[in-house]
């Protein structure tokens, strides 16, 4: 069943011509790469999906209660709300905030008590404080982070700063989750590791992933499908060998046969 579809998308920028006509489909707990080019759009293709940038034209649908809703246009806070989540290619925390923090603002819109119980301190307040504390530890042992959740975010290692990222996204308990180069500046260990943390992530939270990734032992390992972007258009769609072996991708993109 699709999650998530896209028709005809399309995204100018003045003259250039950033996403011409994309077309694609996104299935339940599927794990799906998109691949190309530095330059290609791929991020521009993430920022209309998650609202960052209103879509010239076409259409961006979202499966709401078994109904395709249209979303194209909507603000990212809205589009958080409805179920879709992301990391970005440069990251983004509240750096000077503790790591356990960082996860639980991430889980204001779940929060279940308003301005008068906060301020009163009536038991609603205390007992969600708490739901949202254990949660949120709960999330930070997923991503083997619990041991430094008193830490401030900017002292992490790097790789570590990854997976706090999406730690926090997970908070927003989203059905798709959008991960802009999750591998970007990672050694071969942590990138193993991150690996295996998106296949568990995606099985346990059943999650539909999509990834943008550069690291292709990564892409052609853990992804179920994959589309390519070449000049904001898409050549190729289909799965890790048969992308591999396209001899389109290969010219634009992969060099040669991985």
């Amino acid at each position: 069943m699709n999650v998530l579809k896209v028709s005809g998308l399309t995204k100018n920028f003045g003259g250039l011509c950033a996403v011409s006509n994309v077309n694609m489909e996104l299935n339940e707990r599927e794990l799906i790469g998109l691949i190309g080019p530095n330059g290609a759009g791929k991020t521009t293709l993430f920022n209309l999906l998650t609202g960052v940038y209103e879509p010239s034209s076409g259409k961006i649908e979202l499966n709401v209660d078994g109904n395709m809703k249209s979303i194209g246009g909507l603000k990212p806070y809205v589009v958080t709300a409805m179920g879709l989540a992301r990391t970005f290619q440069n990251i983004r925390l509240f750096k000077s905030q503790s790591v356990l923090d960082n996860v639980k603002i991430a889980m204001h819109k779940n929060i279940k008590y308003g301005t008068a119980a906060a301020i009163l301190r009536l038991p609603k307040f205390y007992a969600e404080e708490e739901r949202v504390q254990r949660e949120a530890e709960e999330l930070l042992k997923v991503v083997h982070l619990y041991d430094k959740k008193d830490e401030l975010a900017k002292n992490l290692p790097y790789g570590e700063q990854r997976r706090l990222e999406i730690a926090r996204a997970l908070a927003t308990s989203p059905k798709i989750l959008f991960l802009d180069e999750p591998a970007a500046g990672m050694n071969p260990q942590e990138t193993a590791e991150l690996t295996e943390l998106i296949h568990k992530i995606k099985e346990d939270f059943n999650l539909t992933v999509i990834l943008i990734e550069h690291d292709m032992s990564l892409v052609m390992t853990i992804c179920e499908r994959i589309y390519v972007l070449d000049y904001g258009k898409l050549i190729a769609h289909g799965n890790p060998e048969e992308i591999k072996n396209n001899p389109r991708v290969i010219e634009a993109y992969l060099g040669e046969e991985i």
